[in-house]
């Protein structure tokens, strides 16, 4: 007997007191709401519970964002909590400008804590206040820090007289205009170094030496690039050393890496890796400098093409690829665990465009579930250690719904891709036996992306207390209408049982979407209280129906789904006891 799971087409915001969701309100961005409806696609899944394929870490629990300040705000604190409800204790966060001079004031792509200023004499003075009370935001929510050392306090700026500390950057600006006085050098090394040990001895006393042993520590960010570091290569190494050093000196046992590089690093991340192994160190004197993981950035690039976003998840997934091949090429390296520092479809969350017109909806959810299964198989091809893919998204407090930035939630409000990241963590920690028929070579996808046949794959796994989990997602780099996928999932080696529970979870136009919801109402700017609640509850990932029975013959089961463009599914199945 084989049991049918079809997706329901009907808008969840109907039931939300927000009436019926329109076809063309509910389709893809380009679409049309007139277009005739294409024939679905065929897809076969095989799935085999009895073959395991390995171990599926849990890469997708790093999160990070330029304005470390938002974090205790109403809609950060808010934010931070669902992240950490994700994986509690094993979520991390990365933040820019922990040590920036200033009285905490968020802004476009800035931060501060004033965590280090000079009194007359030139002697430090360190205040805890802000960074505390940000560190111990993440805490109360489940979140450790990914400790990003930088930026550079005013007071130990080598920038040149009269050069601004804060810059004025603002959406719509030049990219290069985030310049300052706060990504120079420091003009006393011994100050700096000073700075990083007395914080790392705080934190320890503050939470605990095993609580900042389970952090990360690394140093600055993107230092090949002339946004965020204005001194030489070795200029990076000597800070980088200095600050090592000063982390060790205050725990011997703190994990210690680096440099996120933009990209996969080039000829910087040459030199940077034969430094760690074999340089001298700047502030020991002694050959190489600790290195207990490796970090470099992956960007994707869109476009806007005839009136419609084109993803470039092939930029991405190149730079994984080389950011791989020049770790593994070391070979006093090439097992060090690696993560991505910065991981997304393409480089800055705070800048608007019709290129990033995307993010709203299900084509960053979609994007989401198919390059991170890649990332996933990426790391195998290369026989590397990959420990997390870091997101470089957050939200953008009290700015219009829905704006365009790219954020996880609007105003409180969950955006479709957070419900993949939900759909990650729901997956098992051993991956099985899984193909589709309909999924994109690797090879392929990295050279080309998707230009042509949509991409819909799968990943299975299996719990550790026996549920299988299956994840499909149905991506295309066009931000176009496309066919459905009609998708005959066949299960072997499901054991003697009689039968299985199969719960399905969905995040598409119509499932666990606020953007849709609020596309629905009109979209209002200042929603009112039943609103606000409406959208919450259209924000949910929630089951598709209540479970039903499976009939399992042989150890075998089939299940029917549909699932539109953009969607991304999971198909649970629990025993059912007998």
């Amino acid at each position: 007997m084989r049991a049918m799971m079809r997706i329901a087409r009907g808008a969840a915001a109907a039931a939300l007191l927000i009436g019926t969701v329109l076809h063309a309100a509910a389709s893809p961005r380009g679409s049309s709401a007139a277009a005739p409806a294409p024939a679905s696609i065929a897809v076969t899944i095989d799935v085999d519970a009895a073959v395991s394929r390995g171990p599926l870490k849990p890469i997708w629990r790093f999160f990070g964002a330029d304005e470390p300040n938002y974090a205790t705000m109403k809609d950060g604190r808010k934010l931070l909590a669902h992240l950490g409800a994700l994986k509690p204790g094993a979520v991390y966060f990365r933040a820019h400008n922990l040590l920036n001079t200033g009285d905490g004031t968020p802004a476009f792509k800035w931060g501060s804590t004033n965590i280090y200023t000079e009194d007359a004499d030139g002697k430090p003075v360190y205040d805890w206040t802000v960074v505390d009370r940000i560190i111990d935001t993440y805490r109360a929510r489940g979140v450790r820090p990914y400790l990003q050392i930088g930026f550079m306090p005013e007071a130990l700026s080598s920038a040149p007289p009269g050069t601004p500390y804060q810059h004025a950057w603002r959406p719509g600006f030049a990219y290069d205009l985030i310049a300052g006085a706060w990504n120079a050098l420091p003009k006393d090394y011994a100050k700096w170094a000073e700075l990083v040990y007395q914080w790392t001895k705080h934190n320890v006393e503050r939470y605990g030496r095993a609580e900042v042993e389970s952090w990360y520590f690394e140093v600055w960010n993107e230092p090949n690039g002339p946004s965020y570091w204005t001194g030489t290569q070795e200029e990076f190494n000597k800070l980088h050393d200095y600050a090592i050093d000063a982390v060790r000196r205050a725990l011997p046992t703190a994990r210690v890496g680096g440099p996120d590089v933009a990209g996969s690093g080039g000829a910087f991340m040459d030199k940077f890796l034969a430094h760690v192994v074999d340089g001298t160190n700047h502030a020991t004197g002694r050959i190489g400098t600790p290195t207990d993981f490796l970090a470099f950035h992956a960007k994707g690039q869109p476009t806007f093409v005839d009136g419609h976003v084109r993803m470039g998840i092939a930029a991405h997934l190149k730079g994984v690829s080389n950011g791989f091949a020049k770790i593994a090429a070391v070979p006093e390296l090439a097992g060090k665990p690696i993560v991505i520092g910065e991981s997304d479809p393409e480089g800055c969350a705070a800048c608007p465009g019709p290129q990033n017109a995307y993010r709203n909806g299900t084509m960053y959810s979609s994007y989401t579930a198919a390059s991170f299964a890649r990332i996933w198989d990426l790391a195998d091809q290369h026989k590397v250690n990959v420990e997390g893919a870091l997101t470089w998204a957050f939200t953008f407090e009290d700015q219009p719904w829905f704006a365009g930035y790219r954020q996880l939630a609007t105003n409180g409000i969950d955006l479709p891709v957070l419900n993949v990241f939900r759909l990650f963590a729901k997956l098992g920690d051993t991956r099985i036996a899984a193909r589709s028929s309909g999924q994109i070579p690797l090879a392929a996808m990295v050279e080309q992306g998707v230009r042509g046949a949509p991409d819909i794959g799968t990943i299975a796994t299996r719990t550790a207390d026996g549920q299988l989990a299956i994840l499909i997602w149905h991506y295309h780099d066009d931000d176009l209408a496309g066919p459905d996928a009609a998708i005959r999932v066949n299960l072997a080696g499901l054991g003697r049982g009689k039968s299985r529970h199969l719960t399905q979870w969905l995040v598409d136009e119509s499932h666990a979407n606020a953007f849709s919801a609020w596309k629905a109402l009109g979209s209002p700017q200042s929603p009112d209280a039943a609103q606000y609640a409406a959208l919450e509850k259209a924000s949910a990932l929630e089951p598709v129906g209540p479970p039903q029975a499976i009939t399992v013959n042989g150890g075998r089961a089939s299940v029917d789904v549909t699932l539109r463009r953009q969607g991304v599914t999971l198909l649970m199945f629990d025993s059912s006891g007998d």
